[in-house]
Order: structure tokens, then C-alpha cells, then sequence
């Protein structure tokens, strides 16, 4: 029918506008790319490192978990953590409630403190 509205019409015009807005800035700077900036290969250019040092010797090394796991520990913690001072200025002002989900939280805080260290992540060796 002529006249009649098609549901999926806003969605197909939203999904056109969203890839023309991302693709749009891509293609400009392609196209600006392409003029004003001509390729001139050189011995500079085509090498590993523009600029900086050559590497030498073996890119492989050998790393200690146990930095990658302190971090992440670290991480978790610091960033939780910080989750509790919005609770803390407002504590007056909240009900039960809340009160019972920042224990919630807490206790999950401290299930993983204690996981860790019985799995002895927390221990250097």
C-alpha cells in the first residue's frame, strides 16, 4: 500500500546515519591523507623503528606472573574500594537498604580478599 508506514524504516535510516557518521571523518582523512600527504618510501621509512633505537638481541623475556597477579589484585581492590566513598558521604541519608548492599559488597570484597590469599596469590616467592 502506497501511503502505509514501515516500522524498520527508522531503524534502516538511524543504521544509515550512524556507519555515514563514523565512515564520514574516516574518508576525510583519507582523502586529506592522499593529498597532502604523498608517500615517499626511503631507507628511514621502510625501516623497523622510524625513530628510537634498533632492538638488539632476543625480543623474549622471561616475566613473573606474580607481578601481572599484584597488579591485578591491586587493581581490583583500589578501584572497589573507592566505590565505598560515595557510600561513606551519604551514609546519614540512606536507608537500610543500602546499607545492606554496601555489606553485601563488602563481604564480596573480603570473599576475594580471602580467596586470594588462600590460593596464595598474596605470597612472594
Amino acid at each position: 500500500m502506497p501511503g502505509e508506514y514501515s516500522p524498520y524504516l527508522f531503524v534502516v535510516t538511524m543504521v544509515i546515519a550512524a556507519v555515514a557518521f563514523a565512515a564520514t571523518p574516516l574518508l576525510l582523512a583519507w582523502l586529506w591523507a592522499k593529498k597532502y600527504s604523498p608517500n615517499k618510501p626511503g631507507p628511514d621509512k621502510n625501516a623497523t623503528y622510524e625513530c628510537g633505537l634498533e632492538s638488539k638481541g632476543d625480543a623474549w623475556i622471561q616475566f613473573k606472573a606474580e607481578y601481572y597477579l599484584y597488579g591485578i589484585i591491586f587493581l581490583i581492590f583500589d578501584v572497589e574500594t573507592i566505590f565505598l566513598l560515595p557510600f561513606a558521604v551519604a551514609f546519614t541519608g540512606l536507608g537500610a537498604g543500602a546499607f545492606v548492599a554496601m555489606a553485601v559488597f563488602i563481604l564480596l570484597l573480603v570473599e576475594g580478599l580471602a580467596w586470594a590469599w588462600m590460593k596464595g596469590v598474596l605470597t612472594w616467592k
